[in-house]
């Protein structure tokens, strides 16, 4: 959702009437998030969101209170939140930045480390936005100082090694000990199956930028990307169906499909489909709302079924509001979401 709801700014028109539609239909979203509990107060208060989140990209699962009778096996209370944490909690990940800095010699510079006014200056942000930030739970905010390219790819092939995360948020990155998306959305599920006693499919909902991993980690997935991005998206896919697969690549490409059947994964739920043949059936469904709309449209706006750098997606509508809430609400409206 960072890509819906700036830090600075105001959240993307018809943002919220989407959320209060969703909550009208009984359609539980879960909002996926690189940004702190502290960060998620204001757009949750503002947005009327209710539902658990999943933070620090990956880290954990916050609940809210009394969300689920029934309570998860490992729990951590934090602030108003029960978590499910995933990865480590601090200060595990402040010690393995620092010993992976110590080792490489790539020198790093934590926002903790800085004062309140280098921390506004090097984040962009305003002084309370600044302050919430590097207030992290799990994983740690940093960046690099002075390194060159060839620092930093040395720096992240130690920390693969390591098994710790890094992701890169423009000039920062952050660093985590375990933290897992698909882990966290398996949790989640979890917690929805018993809760409703049966299984909640799970509808990721994604842009460009997240869809990589959040498309990995749910059953279903919604493309959200402008007519640029959906050219380029094509461009790519036709230049991987042209290419013949590299040694290795076709069995990675069975085991990956094969941990995509055990995940649940995040956004939206329903009830579980019964048979192959109904599966098929309720695909065809699924897409059918926007297919007429679409179809009148240009081309670049047709349901996609996979990218090689996004992965397996049933549909990609394009970045327009409100037409692309409209389109959302009703594909979901076309399937039982009790």
């Amino acid at each position: 959702m960072d890509s819906l709801i700036p830090v600075r700014g105001k959240p993307l028109a018809g943002f919220d009437e989407f959320n209060a539609s969703l909550d009208h239909s009984s359609i539980p979203a879960v909002w996926v998030t690189s940004r702190t509990r502290l960060q998620m107060d204001e757009p949750r208060r503002k947005n009327g969101h209710s539902h658990p989140f999943i933070g620090e990209g990956g880290c954990a699962v916050y609940l809210p209170e009394d969300y689920f009778h029934l309570r998860p096996e490992k729990t951590l209370r934090l602030g108003r939140f029960t978590s499910i944490p995933v990865a480590q909690p601090q200060p595990a990940a402040q010690e393995a930045l620092a010993s992976l800095t110590a080792d490489t010699g790539v020198e790093t510079v934590t926002l903790r480390s800085l004062t309140p006014r280098e921390l506004a200056q090097n984040s962009g942000l305003p002084a309370r936005d600044a302050e919430m930030a590097r207030q992290r739970d799990f994983d740690e905010l940093f960046f690099f100082a002075g390194a060159s390219d060839a620092d930093i790819a040395r720096f992240v092939a130690e920390a693969k090694v390591r098994r710790v995360e890094l992701r890169q948020h423009g000039v920062l990155w952050s660093l985590a000990v375990g933290a897992s998306l698909q882990r966290c959305v398996r949790e989640l599920s979890k917690l929805y199956d018993r809760a409703l006693r049966y299984h909640a499919v799970i509808l990721g909902v994604a842009g460009v930028a997240e869809a990589r991993e959040l498309f990995a980690a749910c059953e279903r997935n919604i493309l959200l990307a402008s007519e640029k991005e959906l050219g380029a998206a094509e461009g790519e896919e036709d230049r991987g169906e042209d290419s013949e697969p590299a040694d290795g690549e076709e069995h990675e490409a069975a085991e990956s499909e094969g941990e995509k059947a055990e995940l649940g994964g995040d956004v939206e739920t329903d009830e579980d489909d019964e048979g192959t043949s109904e599966n098929v059936e309720e695909e065809e469904e699924f897409a059918s709302p926007v297919k007429s709309r679409q179809s009148e449209s240009s081309q670049n706006n047709s349901p996609k079924r996979g990218h090689p750098e996004l992965g397996k997606y049933s549909l990609t509508i394009p970045w327009r509001v409100p037409e692309m809430w409209e389109q959302l609400l009703e594909v979901l409206g076309s399937r039982s979401y009790k």
